[in-house]
C-alpha cells in the first residue's frame, strides 16, 4: 500500500513565498496604449516618409514600444517575503528590485479608466522618500496590472503589520467613517480656480497647434460674427461680457473637475490604526496613512476659497509621496468644504483641534516688512517694463498698468500681516502665514528633527527672526515668519526644550 506525500505550498510572507504575475488581461489594452503614445511618430513615418530610411526607423520605434509593453506584462513577477518585496521584469534586459518591508510607508492604489475596464488597479509601493523625477523613483515599485482584490491584499499585508500579529480579524470592529463628500460642497468648486488652469491649458494648446499649422481662427464665420459683435459694442461692455463669459466657463470646468477628483470621497479610520482615503469618479484612488506617522495637519485657505468660507485639510505625515500639491501627494484629508468641517476633521483625526487655538499676533514691524516686500516687487516689475518701453520693445501701457497694481500689492501685504500668527499648545506648534494661499499648520513638537532660527540682514535691522520647524513629513519645513527676536527664541526653546538653552545662556552671560 503506497502513501502519497502531501506537499504544503510556501506561505505568503515567508522566505520561500510564491511568485505572482501581473494580470494577463492587461495585454488587451497595453498594446493599444503604447500604440497611441507612438502615434505621432507612426503618422509622421507613414504620411511623410515616402520610402525614406527614417520612415522605417519610425516604424521600428513603434514596434519596439509595443513589444516592450507586452514583454513587461508577460515577464513581470513579484512576491512578498518575510523581509522584503521582490520584483523581476524584462526579457532582453532583466531588471530586479527589492524593497525592505520595514521601509515601506505607502501602498497607493489607483484605478484609471484603462484599469477599471477589466476591474484592475495599479499598486504603488513606496518608501516615502521624496522623488523629484516624473516617473517612479528607485524607492518606489509599481505593479500596474493587478486585480482590485490583490491590491487591497497587498495594502493590508504591507501596511497593517500590527494586525498580522494581533487577534483574529473577525473580532476587529468595523472601520469608522470620519468624513464623506457632500453634494452641497460643490458650491466651493468655482472658488478653487482649477477651471482657470484648464482654460489656460486649452487656449495655449489650441494656439500652439494653430500657429504650427499656419491656421487663422478668424476664417471661421462664427468667430467673425463674435469679433464683429464685440467691435460694435462699447469697450467697457465688451470687457464685462468677456469677464462674465470667462467666469461662467471657469465655474463649469471647476465643478466638473471637483466631481472627477473628489466624488465618492471617504475618509475612514480602520481598526489597525490607519486612516484610509478613497476618492475619484472615473479614476479612483485609495491611500492609507498610518496614524503613527501622522506629524500634524494643515488647513489650506486660498484667497477665493477663504472668501467663500471654505478650506481644505491636508495631513502632515511621514511616508507620503511628494507631488505637486497635496492632492497628488496623497495627503488630502478633506477636499474644499466648509471651514467648520475642516476643523471637525482635524479634531477627529488628532483627537483635538490645535488649529483652532487663538494665535499670538506678530509685532508691528512685521507689517512694514510684509507691505514693503509686496510693494517693492511691483515697483521692480514696473521698472523693468519701463526699461523695455524706453528701448522701444514694449508700449507704455504695461508699466503704467503695473503701477496701478501698487494699491493691491499693499493690500496683499497688509492681509499677509493679518494672517501671521503662532501658538504653542500642548504638544503642537501652530503657525499661520500667507494671503493668496493662507495655511495654518499644527506640527507635533516631538516630530520635529530640530529647530532653526534664521534672520536676514533686513530682519536683523527690524529685530525680527524666522523660526523653522524641520519635519520629516509634508513640506519638510514649517515657518513662523517675522516674529519678534525675543519671542522667537523663547518659542524655539519651548518647542524643543533644552536645544537652544546653551546658546541663550551664552547670550545672557555676554549681555
Amino acid at each position: 500500500m503506497s502513501t502519497e506525500a502531501v506537499v504544503t505550498p510556501p506561505a505568503e510572507g515567508t522566505q520561500d513565498a510564491p511568485w505572482h504575475r501581473l494580470d494577463r488581461r492587461m495585454l488587451l489594452i497595453r498594446p493599444v496604449l503604447d500604440l497611441a503614445k507612438s502615434l505621432p511618430v507612426l503618422l509622421g513615418a507613414l504620411l511623410f516618409g515616402h520610402g525614406e530610411p527614417w520612415q522605417w526607423i519610425g516604424l521600428a520605434f513603434t514596434a519596439i514600444a509595443v513589444f516592450t509593453g507586452v514583454s513587461h506584462v508577460l515577464t513581470s513577477r513579484y512576491r512578498i517575503t518575510a523581509t522584503q518585496v521582490e520584483w523581476h521584469t524584462g526579457l532582453l534586459l532583466r531588471k530586479q528590485r527589492a524593497i525592505p518591508r520595514d521601509r515601506i510607508r505607502t501602498v497607493d492604489v489607483t484605478s484609471e479608466p484603462k484599469h477599471r475596464l477589466f476591474s484592475l488597479a495599479a499598486a504603488r509601493i513606496g518608501t516615502g522618500r521624496h522623488s523629484h523625477g516624473k516617473g517612479p523613483g528607485k524607492d518606489e515599485l509599481v505593479l500596474d496590472a493587478v486585480t482590485v482584490a490583490e491590491a487591497r491584499r497587498l495594502r493590508t499585508l504591507l501596511l497593517h503589520r500590527k494586525a498580522e500579529a494581533g487577534p483574529s480579524q473577525a473580532a476587529a470592529p468595523p472601520e469608522q467613517l470620519v468624513a464623506a463628500v457632500d453634494k452641497k460642497w460643490l458650491r466651493y468648486a468655482p472658488f478653487t480656480l482649477s477651471g482657470l488652469a484648464v482654460v489656460g491649458a486649452v487656449v495655449g494648446t489650441v494656439y500652439h497647434f494653430a500657429h504650427e499649422l499656419h491656421f487663422d481662427p478668424i476664417q471661421f464665420s462664427l468667430v467673425q460674427t463674435v469679433v464683429g459683435h464685440f467691435t460694435d459694442t462699447p469697450a467697457w461692455l465688451s470687457l464685462v461680457l468677456a469677464a462674465a463669459g470667462l467666469l461662467v466657463l471657469v465655474s463649469v470646468l471647476s465643478v466638473g473637475g471637483y466631481v472627477l477628483s473628489f466624488w465618492n470621497f471617504r475618509l475612514t479610520r480602520e481598526p489597525a490604526g490607519t486612516l484610509h482615503i478613497r476618492r475619484g469618479l472615473i479614476t479612483t484612488r485609495s491611500v492609507s496613512i498610518e496614524e503613527e506617522r501622522l506629524r500634524g495637519v494643515e488647513i489650506r485657505e486660498p484667497l477665493p476659497l477663504r472668501l467663500a468660507g471654505g478650506a481644505r485639510c491636508v495631513a502632515i505625515a511621514g511616508g507620503l509621496r511628494e507631488g505637486k500639491g497635496a492632492d497628488k501627494g496623497g495627503g488630502l484629508l478633506l477636499p474644499p468644504a466648509p471651514l467648520s468641517k475642516a476643523h471637525e476633521v482635524v479634531a477627529e483625526v488628532l483627537g483635538e483641534d490645535p488649529v483652532a487655538t487663538p494665535l499670538t499676533r506678530h509685532p508691528r514691524r512685521a507689517l512694514y516688512r510684509r507691505i514693503s516686500r509686496a510693494v517693492v516687487g511691483v515697483l521692480l516689475l514696473a521698472a523693468a517694463l519701463y526699461g523695455l518701453a524706453w528701448l522701444g520693445a514694449l508700449p507704455d501701457w504695461p508699466w503704467q498698468a503695473a503701477l496701478v497694481l501698487l494699491p493691491f500689492a499693499a493690500l496683499v501685504g497688509w492681509d499677509r500681516y493679518r494672517g501671521l500668527g503662532h501658538a504653542l499648545t500642548g504638544r503642537y506648534l501652530v503657525t499661520r502665514s500667507g494671503s493668496l494661499d493662507r495655511g495654518t499648520a499644527a506640527v507635533r513638537c516631538d516630530g520635529m528633527t530640530g529647530i532653526v532660527v534664521e534672520r536676514s540682514y533686513f530682519q536683523r535691522r527690524a529685530g525680527l527672526v524666522t523660526v523653522i520647524a524641520p519635519v520629516a513629513a509634508g513640506k519638510g519645513r514649517y515657518r513662523v515668519l517675522d516674529v519678534g527676536e525675543t519671542d522667537g527664541l523663547a518659542l524655539a526653546d519651548r518647542a524643543v526644550p533644552g536645544l537652544l538653552t546653551p546658546f541663550l545662556t551664552g547670550e545672557r552671560d555676554r549681555g
